[in-house]
C-alpha cells in the first residue's frame, strides 16, 4: 500500500474510533462553501458560471448542457438510472447531485477529479455526455459568441480572459453557491430540539447505532473534511455475499479501479453525500435501487452485514428525509445569442 492509501485508512480509522467512542458528531451544513485561493468566488464569476452551466451549445449537438444531467430545478441530478447525453447515448453510472458538491473532497463517483474546476472539464469531451472532440474546440464555440466576451472580462479581467481554465473556474464558482442549508436536521443540530419529530430522532439514533455514521458523517454526511483530491473511499459492496449484490448488479462496475487501474482500488467508491437523498432517486452508482427504503436495506446488508427491522427502516428513512434542505432560487440566465447562424454550422 502506498503512503496516500495508508494515510487515508489511518484517517478513516481514527474517525471511526472517535465516532464509536463518543457517538456521532452531528454538524449543521455551513451557509457558504470554501473556495480555493486561486479561484475566489465573485458575483461576476457566479453569473458567468451559471450561463455556461445552462448553455447547451457547447455540446457536439448543441443540445446537452451541464444542467441536462445535474438539473438544479430538481435535486441536482435527473432522476434517471443513467443520464442521457448527445445522440441519446447513455453511460453506466447515475449522475451524482451537484447540490452541496462543493463540500466533496473529490468529484465523480470514483473521485478521479480533485476539484470542481477539474470536474467541470470532464463531461465536455466525454463521448457519451457532451461529446466535444477537444476542450479548445469547445472553447472556440464560446469565443465565437460575441456576447460572452464582456462576461469573461467582468469575471477575469481583459488580459486573455476567454480560456478553458477560466470557463471551468466560472462553472465551479457557480457550483459553490449550490448549497441547501436549514433542513429540519440542521435546525435540530443548531439547538432547536423541536425541529425533528420523535420518529426522526429515533431514526437519527438508529442511523448512528447500526453504523451508518462510520462513513456518512460530517456536515454533508459524506465523511470528515479532507484535503482537496484526497477523497473518502469505501469498498462497495463490502459483503459480497449479500443477496442484494446480484439483484442490483453491484459488482459489475469496478469503481475507482476504472480510473486508476490499481487492484487495490477495485470496487472502491467515493462516499456520497446524503443531503437531499429523499429527492435524488434512483440510488447508487448504477441507479439500480428505486426507493429510499430499499436503499437502506441494501446498505445495511452490503456494508454493515445487518438487517434492520421494519420499524428501524421506517425511522431511518424519516431521518434521511429530514436532511432535505432549502433550495435557493435559481433564476434562468439570459444567454448571449447567435444571430443569423447556428453554433453547430
Amino acid at each position: 500500500m502506498n503512503r496516500t492509501g495508508f494515510s487515508r485508512l489511518l484517517i478513516i480509522g481514527l474517525w471511526s474510533m472517535a465516532l464509536s467512542a463518543h457517538g456521532a458528531d452531528w454538524q449543521a451544513l455551513p451557509q457558504e462553501a470554501p473556495a480555493p485561493a486561486d479561484n475566489p468566488t465573485t458575483d461576476a464569476k457566479v453569473e458567468l458560471g451559471r450561463m455556461l452551466f445552462m448553455d447547451p451549445r457547447f455540446s457536439s449537438t448543441g443540445t446537452v448542457s451541464c444542467n441536462s444531467c445535474h438539473n438544479v430545478m430538481l435535486g441536482g441530478e435527473d432522476n434517471r438510472s443513467v443520464s442521457m447525453g448527445v445522440h441519446g447515448k447513455t453511460g453506466g453510472r447515475s449522475a451524482p447531485t451537484v447540490w452541496n458538491s462543493a463540500f466533496n473532497s473529490s468529484q465523480f463517483w470514483d473521485g478521479r477529479a480533485a476539484t470542481l474546476e477539474e470536474q467541470a472539464k470532464g463531461p465536455v469531451t466525454n463521448p457519451v455526455e457532451m461529446g466535444m472532440s477537444d476542450l479548445e474546440v469547445a472553447m472556440e464555440r464560446v469565443r465565437s459568441i460575441p456576447g460572452y466576451q464582456a462576461y469573461f472580462e467582468a469575471a477575469f479581467g481583459k488580459d486573455n480572459p476567454m480560456t478553458v481554465d477560466n470557463a471551468a473556474k466560472a462553472v465551479a464558482a457557480f457550483e459553490r453557491t449550490l448549497i441547501t442549508p436549514n433542513s429540519a436536521y440542521d435546525r435540530y443540530a443548531k439547538g432547536d430540539k423541536k425541529a425533528l419529530n420523535e420518529q426522526e430522532i429515533r431514526g437519527m439514533k438508529a442511523f448512528d447505532s447500526i453504523g451508518c455514521t462510520s462513513c456518512h458523517s460530517g456536515p454533508a454526511f459524506s465523511g470528515p473534511a479532507m484535503a482537496p483530491g484526497t477523497g473518502l473511499f469505501m469498498k462497495f459492496p463490502t459483503y459480497a455475499d449479500s443477496p442484494y449484490v446480484a439483484k442490483y448488479s453491484l459488482m459489475k462496475d469496478t469503481g475507482r479501479f476504472e480510473a486508476t487501474k490499481k487492484e487495490a482500488d477495485k470496487h472502491l467508491w467515493k462516499v456520497p453525500t446524503l443531503r437531499n437523498i429523499a429527492v435524488t432517486a434512483p440510488y447508487f452508482h448504477n441507479g439500480s435501487v428505486k426507493t429510499l427504503e430499499d436503499a437502506v436495506l441494501v446498505m445495511a446488508s452490503t456494508q454493515l452485514n445487518t438487517k434492520p427491522d421494519k420499524q428501524q427502516v421506517e425511522d431511518i428513512v424519516a431521518f434521511l428525509k429530514a436532511l432535505t434542505g432549502e433550495f435557493p432560487e435559481q433564476p434562468l440566465p439570459h444567454l448571449p445569442p447567435t444571430l443569423g447562424w447556428t453554433i453547430i454550422d
